[in-house]
């Protein structure tokens, strides 16, 4: 493929076991009789659900989840092979029960997540940023965690991203803005839920005082390592995050992820097992960084922060098959975000999915990278092309040999590389945003580029307002198939546990 050093599977064996226990094993176990949309033939229920797995993968939709399958069917073998396996299921696809929700908000046609959440969370439409709340703030909606909670249930929150972020929020916190991340994070800690796993906490300190001290005053144990997780034990009520987080208090990109990092699957398997009692559980998961992925424009990373999801989602269906006539798991969007597609202008018909295997770090780590290079680096004006540094990092991080590119994509390279070393703000204009996307200018265009040899094509640095899919499996899955509104997620959640939110 032109542009990129040729694709060698030098780890096939590896990976092609990697693939077969972690996602080929586990899709044949469960129902494969149904495809990504259709109705499926696989077994559901109608009964009551003791245990509710609610899976939300941020700015997740349709598309991200096929393009993580396309990506890992190219490990193995090539696209363009008659008869080749062309995508490897996720779990989530497998589900037999697949139905389809529009996602936009109460005030305008593309929503944020802050509003969807609400809806997902509590059956009503808000506006956007607004918090589990009215438009106006004045009347705070019932969730379903707080349902479940009034039923007698322990109740789990998780998420890649801060937990006192939009999605996480708007399970246990009411406020007129999703940007008091302070209010949020204290009305965690009075919320009386029983474990919060993740991302950490955005503003601890503030007028109410220090958010950690009333979390422990309110009888949480805090822990951030590994080791400390896996010695807690049920009955504890925790906070869990990772010792070191990315500069907006998430974990790490998946494909970014230290050895020695809390994973979102590890975080979602602990809470299974300090939920687990006789009264049954409600757990909420969000992958919240598909959507910072997808905003970024940066496919791969998307890609591995939604197979790390259906990882987790993996964890849910262990413990359905322990109990599989009294467990409802259901995975859904909060909305899409970049305008990403299979199929890019310039590609046409082809794809070259295996090309994004030879990208190793995120847009994120390489603008550290970037930083480091411009704080040495002897440029003097846009006279001056690439050096061999730069080439060398490129070819190192995304697989772009520069002297194979096209004249075409070496100008867009080195405009782009022209205005990351000018250092100035990239919002100024339209075109500016256009290209880049408020984004380092060099670090998107390379993602971009890496992605059009892929196949891979965005429209968007937002979110959009397409219907995302909705994926049940198990007690009173029946309940979520069809084409219906987000608000009916969270009321058919709450039938399927026997009550209804009172909002």
């Amino acid at each position: 493929m032109k542009g990129v050093k040729k694709f060698v599977p030098f780890t096939s064996v590896l990976v092609a076991l990697a693939v077969a226990l972690f996602f080929v094993v586990p899709a044949t176990a469960m129902d494969l009789n149904s495809g990504l949309f259709g109705g499926g033939n696989g077994a559901s229920s109608s009964g009551r659900a003791k245990y509710v797995f609610f899976f939300i993968g941020d700015g997740m939709a349709s598309v991200q989840i096929h393009a993580a399958e396309a990506y890992l069917a190219s490990l193995n073998v090539d696209d363009t092979v008659e008869g080749g396996i062309k995508a490897v299921n996720l779990a989530v696809s497998n589900f037999p029960v697949q139905g389809m929700a529009t996602t936009y908000a109460g005030n305008q046609f593309i929503t944020d997540s802050a509003a969807a959440g609400t809806a997902l969370a509590c059956g009503v439409k808000t506006g956007v940023g607004v918090i589990s709340m009215s438009y106006d703030a004045d009347v705070s909606y019932q969730t379903v965690a707080e349902l479940a909670k009034a039923q007698g249930k322990k109740v789990g929150i998780v998420s890649s991203v801060s937990i006192d972020h939009a999605t996480p929020a708007v399970f246990y916190a009411h406020q007129a803005s999703r940007n008091n991340y302070h209010e949020i994070a204290h009305q965690l800690a009075t919320s009386g839920f029983d474990y919060f796993g993740g991302g950490g906490i955005k503003r601890p300190d503030g007028d109410l005082g220090n958010v950690y001290d009333a979390i422990t005053a309110n009888g949480y144990q805090i822990v951030t390592t590994r080791q400390e997780l896996n010695a807690a034990q049920p009955g504890q009520k925790l906070v869990a995050y990772n010792h070191i987080l990315d500069s907006s208090d998430a974990l790490y990109y998946e494909m970014d992820r230290p050895a020695d990092h809390i994973s979102l699957a590890e975080f979602t398997a602990k809470g299974i097992e300090l939920l687990d009692n006789s009264n049954g559980f409600f757990m909420m998961v969000e992958g919240g960084k598909i959507d910072w992925a997808c905003h970024a424009n940066d496919g791969k990373a998307s890609i591995m922060d939604t197979i790390e999801f259906d990882k987790a989602v993996l964890e849910a269906l262990s413990f359905y098959n322990q109990h599989p006539n009294e467990t409802l798991i259901v995975v859904t969007g909060d909305h899409e975000t970049g305008g990403m597609t299979i199929g890019f202008a310039g590609t046409q018909y082809a794809t070259a999915f295996e090309v994004l295997g030879y990208q190793t770090k995120s847009f994120e780590s390489f603008d550290k990278d970037l930083d480091t290079y411009k704080a040495t680096a002897a440029w003097s004006g846009e006279a001056d092309d690439m050096d061999a540094t730069i080439k060398a990092m490129v070819l190192e991080s995304f697989g772009l040999n520069y002297d194979d590119l096209s004249d075409f994509q070496k100008k867009q390279l080195e405009d782009a590389f022209d205005r990351s070393m000018k250092g100035e703000a990239i919002k100024s204009a339209e075109e500016d945003y256009l290209l880049y996307g408020g984004y380092e200018p060099f670090s998107v265009t390379l993602t971009h580029l890496l992605n059009q040899i892929a196949g891979l094509g965005w429209t968007s640095y937002a979110h959009t307002g397409v219907p995302v899919p909705v994926l049940a499996k198990g007690a009173a899955s029946d309940l979520f198939n069809g084409f219906y509104d987000n608000t009916d997620v969270a009321k058919r959640i709450a039938q399927a546990m026997g009550g209804a939110l009172n909002n």
